[in-house]
């Protein structure tokens, strides 16, 4: 019986590519504070006479572009992830924590994923958030839903967070390796854009250290890749609603790149752990036409690093260092 449990967790997915199913996935998603900072009652008005009434047919059908025939990608990936980082550990020496896999939002719950560690019989448990860099947006509302969690089971384990890994010098190695394998095969681009997930200006404003934090890894990608400051730029993406969110936006500035005579770029999104519909569907399929109509010629995506052995070998290093403590 293991001692030590992990409870791996991503953002969520809906259960399948129909606006039923989105629609359920984005009241739970949306509706969370941690996402949206607008008072409550004005909110539940806006987002279930409005969006919901809209945005899940929309959503339903770019989910629908990028869905794999096991599911969503999102979530296949995330399997991939937890049975290669189970098969990991138990190859290392010393005893194998129990991994769980959960999200955020959607199935398997946070609350599941909490059952069954304490199924299993663990002392410690080990929440790694699989988002490098810390945003209350995300790794916050994390450790609001297992505090919830725990609250409601009154199971007491010694519990400890992954809060981010945005410098690691594994998770940098990973991304430049990711980088290197296009580009063994393709060579260099005029540009290689790294595109970070967006929050609202506000929220950084108010002393989220997100937008720092994955400026740091920009920077430290583009050093590991001995790239001169001209050769890459670091963007935003996936802006929702009317405020302003951190910029530069990636869709502007591919637009932008291409006017400006930019021709050849690689793209890759390194705040993702896994590929999902953002980073497949927004990034690899909608910013590739805003590049290639307003004049570029050659756009490569990079993938995410997803259950590559460099990214595995990452989370094993932060599972075991956090458990050492």
């Amino acid at each position: 019986m293991a001692t030590a449990g992990v409870l791996l967790v991503n953002l969520g997915t809906p259960d399948a590519p129909t606006p039923g199913a989105v629609r359920r996935y984005l009241k739970e998603f949306l509706w969370d504070p941690r996402v949206v900072d607008v008072p409550r009652r004005l909110w539940w008005l806006i987002l279930n006479l409005v969006i919901l009434n809209i945005r899940p047919r929309r959503s339903a059908a770019a989910y629908a572009k990028v869905w794999m025939e096991e599911g969503s990608p999102l979530m296949v990936i995330s399997r991939r992830q937890h049975a290669a980082l189970q098969a990991a550990l138990v190859q290392r020496p010393g005893p194998a924590p129990a991994v769980v896999l959960a999200m955020r939002y959607g199935r398997p719950s946070i609350p599941s994923g909490i059952a069954a560690l304490r199924e299993a019989g663990v002392k410690r448990v080990l929440v790694l958030p699989l988002y490098p860099q810390f945003s209350h947006t995300t790794t916050t509302s994390v450790m609001d839903a297992v505090v919830a969690a725990f609250r409601e089971t009154g199971w007491r384990p010694d519990l400890r967070y992954v809060e981010q890994y945005y410098s690691h010098p594994a998770y940098i190695l990973a991304l430049a390796g990711s980088v290197r394998r296009l580009q063994s095969g393709i060579g260099m681009p005029d540009r290689l854009l790294m595109s970070f997930h967006g929050i609202p200006q506000d929220y950084v404003d108010a002393g989220d250290p997100y937008a720092r934090q994955c400026e740091q890894t920009a920077k430290l990608l583009a050093t590991a890749l001995g790239l001169d400051p001209t050769r890459w730029v670091m963007t935003f993406q996936s802006r929702l609603g009317p405020k302003q969110w951190l910029q530069p936006y990636t869709d502007k500035t591919l637009k932008a790149l291409a006017e400006e005579g930019v021709k050849n770029v690689q793209v890759i999104c390194p705040g993702f752990s896994a590929d999902c519909l953002e980073t497949l569907e927004e990034v690899a399929m909608e910013n590739r036409d805003i590049f290639l109509e307003a004049g570029g010629e050659v756009y490569d995506y990079i993938p995410c690093l997803n259950d590559h052995p460099s990214h595995i070998d990452l989370l094993v290093k932060l599972i075991d260092r956090h458990l050492a403590e």
